[in-house]
C-alpha cells in the first residue's frame, strides 16, 4: 500500500458531503471548523451554477455551516476563468442564474444575444423554450457552445429535475455540436481550484461522495482522493469502477482529526 500523502489544502464537495437535503452530515460542522481554525487552505466544490459564493456561504450559515464566501469555488466561478483565459472581455448569450451571470459580469464579460462569442448554459429553474430556441440559432450561427457541468438530474422535494446536462443534450441534438463542460468530472475545475489556493496537487486532498465525478476528476488532478458514504454512491458500487479512491470512509466525521 502506498504511503499515505501529508495533506496541507482541501477541497470537499458539498452535497452528499457536508449537506444532505438541507441538513448537516455529522461531523460537517466541526470539519468546517478543525480547517478554519488550522489555517490551512480549503474550498468547498460545487457543480451548481445557480448561486453565487455569497448566496451560498448564507445559505450554509443558516444550517450552521460556517464557510467564507471566499471558500466556494462554484461551476460558474470555474467557468468564469476559463473564458477569462481563453477570450478575455468576449461576449456571451447565458442561460442560468445570478450565480453565472454574475461571474461572468465579473470578469468583463458582456451579456448579449448579438453574435456572442460563446453561449454558456448553466443551472436554472426556469428554463424557456425562447431562451433554448434562441441558443440553438446562435450555435448554429458560429457561436462556441459551454456549459457549467454535465449533471443529467438535480434534486428537488418532489424528485428529480432536469439539469444542465440534459439541457445541453437537447441543444446538442438540434444543432449537432457537443458542449465544452467546465464542472466536474473536468479536472480543470479541480486545477483551478488549486490555483485559486496556490496549492500542490501533491498535498491536497479531494473529498466526495460520487465515484464518476469527485474521485475520478481528483485522481485525473493528482489529488488524494477520499470517497465518502455518506451521499450517493454505495459501499457495493465502488468495485464496479475501473479506477479506485484513495480511501474510503463512511462520513467526513471519520477526517476531523487529520485537520
Amino acid at each position: 500500500m502506498a504511503e499515505r500523502r501529508l495533506i496541507e489544502s482541501w477541497l470537499t464537495d458539498m452535497d452528499g458531503v457536508l449537506v444532505h437535503e438541507g441538513t448537516p452530515i455529522p461531523g460537517a460542522e466541526e470539519f468546517i471548523r478543525r480547517l478554519r481554525e488550522s489555517g490551512k487552505p480549503f474550498l468547498v466544490l460545487t457543480n451548481n451554477s445557480i448561486y453565487t459564493p455569497r448566496d451560498l456561504a448564507a445559505r450554509l450559515a443558516g444550517i450552521g455551516l460556517e464557510v467564507p464566501e471566499e471558500s466556494i469555488w462554484t461551476s460558474a466561478l470555474a467557468t468564469a476563468k476559463f473564458l477569462d483565459g481563453q477570450r478575455p472581455r468576449g461576449t456571451a448569450y447565458v442561460i442560468g442564474e445570478a450565480g453565472l451571470t454574475t461571474a461572468l459580469y465579473q470578469i468583463g464579460y458582456v451579456l448579449t444575444d448579438v453574435s456572442p462569442d460563446y453561449v454558456v448554459l448553466g443551472e436554472t429553474r426556469t428554463y424557456s423554450f425562447e431562451a433554448l430556441t434562441k441558443a440553438i440559432r446562435l450555435i448554429n450561427g458560429g457561436a462556441r457552445f459551454i456549459a457549467t457541468n454535465p449533471d443529467e438530474t438535480g434534486p428537488s422535494a418532489e424528485g428529480a429535475l432536469p439539469a444542465t446536462g440534459s439541457v445541453a443534450a437537447l441543444i446538442t441534438k438540434a444543432t449537432g455540436v457537443e458542449p465544452y463542460f467546465v464542472g466536474k468530472p473536468n479536472p480543470l475545475m479541480m486545477r483551478e481550484a488549486l490555483n485559486t489556493l496556490k496549492a500542490h496537487s501533491e498535498t491536497t486532498a479531494m473529498i466526495g461522495d460520487r465515484m464518476d465525478t469527485d474521485v475520478v476528476a481528483g485522481m485525473e488532478a493528482g489529488l488524494e482522493t477520499v470517497l465518502v458514504l455518506s451521499g450517493l454512491t454505495q459501499p457495493g458500487e465502488v468495485e464496479r469502477f475501473p479506477y479506485r479512491p484513495g480511501r474510503v470512509v463512511k462520513s467526513i466525521a471519520e477526517l476531523i482529526d487529520e485537520i
